[in-house]
């Protein structure tokens, strides 16, 4: 007896053949998701005849095993997906797999002709995405069951050219629905079980029902983010971190998020042990996995963690986020939005709670994330928790290996102190050097030590932290400093007399004409103890090293002009002086001058080419050497 006992055939409503086409050719990117697309459809079924079964519902074939499996044959061009889920009636296999027809085919080519460049905007109006099988397929057949005890099975087939045959089946088939995709001669590598478990481990992996090809289980792992968090040990979320990542070695720490509102979703973030990042590569950050039920929608998705949280691995599930016909582009941005400023309020609160119940796990976690995280400066929803998580080194550190956060300056700020100060250079070597710093080693001052320039572009978009202000020492004014007592004993010269001071006034206006317009101006300064004289920029402007970034941002090689600051309690300025006293137009004080202003550009870094410089310096050692002898020869 044949299974086959009666055939109607049916016209789709419009023209389906070009319809196919711009699915199959259009939309989809990768032919393989055909194969995710049907077994998403498969996890449907089974979810809806669960229900079924769980609320008391007559259903045939009740204690069938809830399982999907799948088998190919490479002879035969054949690929057979079959589920013990819903099933469908004769009824439903007209609108289910007709879906093009009940959306209205007319009605989706009038938008195409009108919207040809916004497929995505419009394709979720449209159920095809079964219809994504004829990119592989020259024939489809549907068998299916219906759970209902009364109804009969059912065969629906098409070549997608523009009708679908339906066909009652002999009583006696068991519940659910067998999908035999008849592929295409150069699409036979769907008939290759090894390709197919790829498929589905990629893809599919966390379907919540046993997925078989050739009757070995291929989803092995479950979606424990689904999981409550009472019931899941730490080497459970280790197993998957590493399934999840390659990782050799352990997470270094583990977020497992259950969200109901605004927006439901779950998600499983790792912070991984060891930063991935290498210097001099712009390497592309790993993104989070976003599912939706289960099924795998984008790999490595940007969207949902931003930047300077780049280092955060991990998979998000939402059952509430629209998608298009291909589940390849999100439909609305704005549940995806929600979803990604609570994913980062998140892990922002968990990185504060691990700074202050565990400080130095935390210093752990900065000292490999913290070059990523400091990104984090335009973020002005989490301004106030970012800037409690920055660290830095200080003049407080013992060495450059010491980490300090701002409410620990605030906490050893002197007494009426408004400001938070900092310098910006390569090492403490470099700070321990830089003439800014004497009067804050005078006072006591404690000095944020920036290493990289990111951190002063993080200060800068800060501007402030709770009623304190972020100041370069460069831009430090000396009367707020003076109104605290030296911890240092001056080191102050002989005050000058009155005649010296107008000479003095008379030597500040030579150094500025032998200058010239390298500087703006000259004038005595009240911030060097130990430097003969330091350049400042003028009215506040940008620090030395944001100048530099801004130069070769712009490709600039001019060299700023500045104030230079005089130390006139320095003993080779008051040399100078006496020198000037004698000849003003003497060429060793105009060459000690010329070396003090590049030795300043040296220090500030930028100097572009020593050679003068070089020649300068041998001139003047052969002076001092040829004065050394005469004077040890004299004794």
């Amino acid at each position: 007896m044949t299974e086959q006992k009666k055939t109607k055939q049916h016209e789709f409503r419009a023209e389906v053949k070009q319809l196919l086409d711009i699915l199959a050719n259009s939309l989809y990117t990768n032919k393989e998701i055909f194969v995710r697309e049907l077994v998403s459809n498969a996890s449907d079924a089974l979810d809806k005849v669960r229900f079924e079964i769980n609320r008391g519902a007559e259903v045939r074939d009740k204690d069938l095993p809830l399982e999907i499996r799948i088998s190919c044959d490479k002879e035969k061009k054949l690929l057979t997906i079959t589920d013990t889920g819903l099933g469908l009636t004769e009824e439903e296999a007209i609108n289910n797999l007709g879906t093009i027809a009940k959306s209205g085919s007319a009605e989706f080519m009038e938008q195409m002709a009108g919207e040809q460049n916004n497929l995505e905007g419009i394709i979720g109006k449209f159920g095809v995405g079964f219809y994504s099988v004829f990119m592989a397929a020259e024939k489809v057949v549907v068998k299916s069951q219906s759970y209902l005890p009364e109804a009969g099975p059912v065969a629906w087939s098409s070549d997608g050219s523009g009708v679908f045959e339906l066909e009652d089946l002999e009583p006696g088939r068991q519940r659910g629905t067998v999908i035999e995709v008849h592929l295409k001669d150069d699409e036979l590598s769907f008939a290759e079980a090894d390709r197919l478990k790829d498929i589905i481990k990629r893809h599919s992996n966390f379907i919540g029902f046993p997925i078989y090809v050739e009757d070995e289980q291929v989803n092995t792992i479950p979606a424990i983010w689904r999981e409550p968090k009472f019931s899941l040990k730490q080497e459970q979320y280790n197993e998957f971190y590493k399934f999840l990542t390659f990782d050799s070695q352990d997470p270094f720490e583990t977020i497992h998020i259950s969200v109901d509102a605004p927006v439901q979703f779950n998600a499983l973030l790792f912070i991984p042990q060891t930063s991935h990042d290498m210097p001099g590569f712009n390497q592309e950050r790993p993104g989070v996995d976003l599912y939706v039920q289960r099924v795998l929608i984008q790999k490595g998705n940007k969207d949902l963690i931003p930047e300077y949280l780049g280092f955060v691995r991990g998979v998000v599930d939402s059952e509430d986020l629209p998608l298009n016909i291909s589940r390849e582009t999100l439909q609305e941005n704005l549940v995806l939005g929600k979803i990604a400023k609570n994913l980062t309020k998140q892990v922002v609160s968990h990185l504060q709670k691990m700074a202050d119940k565990e400080p130095e796990r935390y210093l752990e976690f900065w000292r490999e994330h913290g070059k990523t995280f400091k990104l984090g400066y335009m973020d002005f929803a989490n301004r106030e928790r970012y800037a409690e998580l920055l660290r830095f080194n200080s003049s407080a550190s013992d060495d450059a290996e010491g980490l300090t956060s701002l409410a620990e300056y605030v906490e050893r700020k002197k007494t009426d102190q408004n400001d938070i100060y900092y310098v910006s250079g390569p090492s403490r070597e470099a700070f321990e050097l830089n003439p800014h710093m004497e009067i804050f080693r005078k006072k006591g001052v404690e000095v944020l030590y920036l290493f990289e320039p990111l951190d002063e572009f993080a200060l800068e978009a800060l501007a402030k932290y709770k009623e304190y202000n972020f100041k370069s020492v460069e831009h430090a004014d000396t009367k707020d400093l003076d109104k605290f007592e030296s911890t240092e004993e001056d080191k102050k010269q002989t005050p000058l007399s009155s005649e010296d001071k107008e000479v003095f006034d008379r030597f500040l206006e030579h150094v500025k004409d032998v200058l010239g317009d390298r500087v703006t101006k000259v004038k005595v300064s009240t911030r060097l103890s130990d430097s003969p004289c330091c350049l400042v920029n003028p009215d506040d402007g940008m620090t030395s090293s944001m100048q530099k970034i801004m130069h070769i941002v712009n490709k600039d090689a001019s060299i700023p002009t500045k104030v230079l600051e005089i130390n006139q309690d320095h003993q080779l300025i008051r040399n100078l002086l006496e020198v000037f006293k004698g000849n003003p137009t003497d060429s060793y004080l105009k060459d000690v001058l010329e070396q003090l202003f590049e030795s300043a550009l040296l220090t500030e870094g930028y100097l572009k080419d020593p050679h003068q410089m070089v020649a300068r310096i041998q001139s003047l050692m052969d002076k001092s050497s040829s004065w050394y002898l005469s004077v040890k020869n004299a004794k």
